[in-house]
């Protein structure tokens, strides 16, 4: 059984949509990060970043004690190895999935998470920002595009790949881009979006990057004010 330390983000919904997809029983431990509950010691002890996702793997496959994994990229990768399902087995394809999770978690993940703040949640605007991160996701919608030219999938076959990037892609409006601009992006991420699995995983999701009310001082500095030191 899987414990899976959540919240609506894109990588809290990775982790949901891959357990989705290959119906790995689990339960959802849910983390309100506007009430800085990644902050509290149980949690840091599974995620010293004090960041979802984690999870708590309760059947390791060594038999031993409970096994805590933290980063969605790390997830990914451990439940695809545990389960046998969601990475290729030929080894040329197996490394293009990797390469696609890596270039999600450190380029799409952190230029649209910018992109995001910048746009939405920032409390003034910063045009220089907005600018500069906007041009950069789409030049990463770019590549992502290219990718998916005559392939259904970014790694030939559904894999963590898809499932790592389509959570970004969600929010594409607030990342400033029309998907519309981005044909092959477009039809692979329409297709992802009526899998049922992806129905299930974002059944009465709100979209993180519209939020319904104006942050609290409070929450603000719970979301954007950590420094090096754990938050009192």
């Amino acid at each position: 059984m899987i414990e899976l330390y959540f919240a609506a983000t894109p990588n809290g919904l990775k982790i949901k949509l891959f357990l989705e997809e290959t119906g790995l029983p689990y339960f959802v431990t849910p983390v309100s990060l506007s009430k800085g509950e990644q902050f509290q010691p149980a949690f840091l002890a599974i995620s010293p970043n004090n960041k979802i996702p984690a999870i708590v793997d309760h059947a390791p496959a060594d038999s031993g004690k409970p096994l805590n994994v933290f980063e969605s990229g790390a997830i990914l990768q451990y439940l695809a190895e545990k389960t046998g399902q969601l990475m290729p087995t030929a080894p040329r394809q197996r490394i293009e999935a990797l390469e696609w999770l890596y270039w999600q978690v450190g380029g799409l993940g952190p230029m649209g998470g910018q992109a995001g703040h910048f746009r939405v949640y920032a409390p003034e605007p910063v045009p220089y920002a907005i600018e500069r991160y906007t041009r950069e996701v789409t030049r990463l919608y770019g590549v992502l595009d290219r990718q998916l030219a005559g392939r259904e999938f970014i790694a030939g076959e559904y894999s963590i790949a898809d499932i790592a990037c389509y959570p970004w892609i969600v929010p594409h409006e607030a990342h400033g881009q029309n998907l519309a601009d981005f044909p092959y992006l477009e039809r692979w991420f329409i297709a992802i979006s009526q899998r049922p699995a992806t129905l299930r995983t974002y059944e009465g999701v709100e979209n993180a990057y519209q939020p319904k009310q104006a942050l609290s001082e409070e929450e603000r500095r719970v979301l954007f004010g950590q420094g090096s030191k754990p938050q009192a």
